[in-house]
């Protein structure tokens, strides 16, 4: 990525040391934050593994959502809470900055294809019934995911190309808490055009498709609830689509804010509470909506209780 005769610059995070009244509270709060969503998450992985009644294409894809938010929110929190404990900024290596943003972007690509993959999954169930075991076969959830994980990796892969062959500073200071794509691009000297409008492209390919593609089919899912005749049946068809919805209005809102804001807009501040939000608050709060909302879940979780509890 650089010439070998050349020093590799170490990064500089700025994180919340201009913060420092509140580094104390932060760090309580995302510890405790980051241990909800590592029981959560893991809780959702356990349950959809082992339980047979969640052996569905639904739970498969919700497991796979759980493993990537898992890995998301390791990938920064970590780092994050070792640095509210310093209060001056400390730095990351060249290749600390690449893989950090490598990960993230590998990740935050699956994610979004994976949404995309559960609405499609439950367009098929509601409104294609008849043909939802051969539009949902093993074989074609399998290709989802996995198609999943190579757009993340060829985007990661191609973005991380371009981004950290750009010439960057001697000591460049990131304002942010992690090597978000952004804050780092804009430290480039020079030459960073061709990446601003790779990002643009991905922004739009792996934000604004999947996303509309996801109203799209709840568009043709809320036509075909409608339609029922019965209000239980309408109810209860609602209801298993409803904590699907939130968490795509969690993750796609927070990211087409970030992301799709002209940059005249933006701000230090606003950057990094966004970035707080959709890396440590949404993977937190999605195991939670699918528990709670769900009740498949939650029955297959007492289940599960109750065979590891013995009755008095």
């Amino acid at each position: 990525m650089a010439k070998e005769n050349q020093t590799l610059p170490e990064f500089l995070l700025l994180g919340f040391s201009d913060l420092r009244a509140l580094q104390g509270p932060l760090f309580w709060g995302a510890l405790l934050v980051y241990l909800v969503t590592l029981l959560g998450n893991s809780l959702i992985i356990l349950l959809t593994w082992v339980s047979p009644t969640l052996h569905s294409p639904m739970y498969f894809f919700l497991r796979h959502l759980s493993l990537v938010e898992l890995l998301y929110t390791t990938n920064i929190v970590p780092r994050t809470l070792a640095d509210l404990v310093f209060p001056h900024p400390r730095a990351i290596s060249f290749w600390g900055c690449a893989a950090q943003m490598y990960v993230f972007i590998v990740l935050g690509i699956s994610e979004c294809c994976l949404l995309t993959a559960m609405a499609y999954d439950r367009y098929a169930a509601i409104c294609q019934p008849l043909h939802y075991s051969t539009l949902m076969s093993w074989r074609a959830c399998i290709t989802m995911v996995g198609l999943s994980w190579l757009m993340g990796i060829v985007t990661a892969t191609t973005h991380s190309s371009l981004i950290f062959t750009l010439p960057f500073p001697r000591r460049p200071v990131i304002p942010h808490f992690l090597c978000d794509i952004l804050p780092v691009l804009r430290l480039a000297s020079a030459g960073k055009h061709r990446s601003e409008v790779s990002v643009m492209m991905a922004t739009v390919v792996f934000i604004m498709v999947p996303f509309s593609l996801i109203v799209t089919s709840y568009a043709r899912i809320l036509s075909t609830i409608l339609a029922m005749a019965s209000t239980l049946s309408r109810r209860k068809v609602f209801s298993t689509c409803t904590s699907h919805l939130l968490v795509v209005f969690l993750f796609f809102g927070t990211a087409s804010i970030t992301y799709i804001r002209p940059r005249a807009g933006s701000s230090v501040t606003m950057d990094r509470i966004l970035s707080l939000f959709y890396t440590v608050i949404t993977p937190m709060l999605n195991p939670i909506i699918y528990t709670l909302r769900n009740k498949e879940v939650t029955r297959a979780l007492w289940h599960v209780v109750k065979r590891q509890v013995p009755s008095s």
